[in-house]
Formats: structure tokens, C-alpha cells, sequence
């Protein structure tokens, strides 16, 4: 029987046995770009920011991340005015979706970008 993600079984001496399955770590986003997007955003339109940096359609999401990152989600949201924004790139920002400026970091800068298709 599962119970809170643990296994529990009796052994044929009825000694209970509960074995605990390690979670394994979400995965991390990967940097898709070493520079944030400029977007227009429209009023009221819904949008799907890209968090795991797998999409082909970047700064957006394709649906990559069900396959290549299963443990993350893209940022869904609602403009609120028509407005041009800074949406993330790097994928490491603090403000998501929106650009912190994390980019210009030694870390995102030296890093290695994944290969176009």
C-alpha cells in the first residue's frame, strides 16, 4: 500500500516494512540566452514564459519542457497594459519572467549555450 510516497508491506512474519523513495532534485533551467527579450506585450492577453530555457520559441513556451525538464512549469501570465518588457533569457532571474539583470553575471556570461536547432 502507498501511503504519502511510501511503500508499506508486511513481510510473511508480519514485521512492517516502509521504504521511502528518494525524491530526486527538480531539474535546473538551462541559460537559453546570455541577454533578456524584448517583447510587446497586448492588454489582457494570456502568455507562457519559457522557464526552462528548452524552448525553440524563446522567450515563450513550446511545450519542451515535458519532455526535457518534466519538473518545471512555464510562468503563465496576464498582461495588464500593452507595454514593451524585458522578459528573461538567462532563466535565472529573480523577478520572473521578467529581466533582473542576472545576465551580466560571470556565471550566465561564460556559460554555454544550448545548440540551435
Amino acid at each position: 500500500m502507498r501511503a504519502g510516497g511510501r511503500l508499506r508491506y508486511r513481510d510473511p512474519r508480519g514485521v512492517l516494512h516502509i521504504s521511502v523513495r528518494p525524491c530526486s532534485p527538480s531539474p535546473a533551467p538551462v541559460i537559453a540566452a546570455k541577454e533578456p527579450f524584448a517583447v510587446e506585450l497586448k492588454a489582457g492577453q494570456k502568455y507562457g514564459w519559457c522557464a526552462c530555457g528548452h524552448s525553440r520559441r524563446q522567450p515563450f513556451c513550446d511545450g519542451t519542457h515535458k519532455k526535457a525538464a518534466p519538473g518545471i512549469s512555464p510562468l503563465r501570465f496576464v498582461a495588464e497594459e500593452d507595454k514593451t518588457v524585458w522578459l528573461c533569457g538567462c532563466k535565472q532571474t529573480r523577478t520572473p519572467p521578467y529581466c533582473d539583470g542576472t545576465h551580466k553575471t560571470e556565471a550566465v556570461q561564460s556559460a554555454r549555450l544550448p545548440p540551435n536547432p
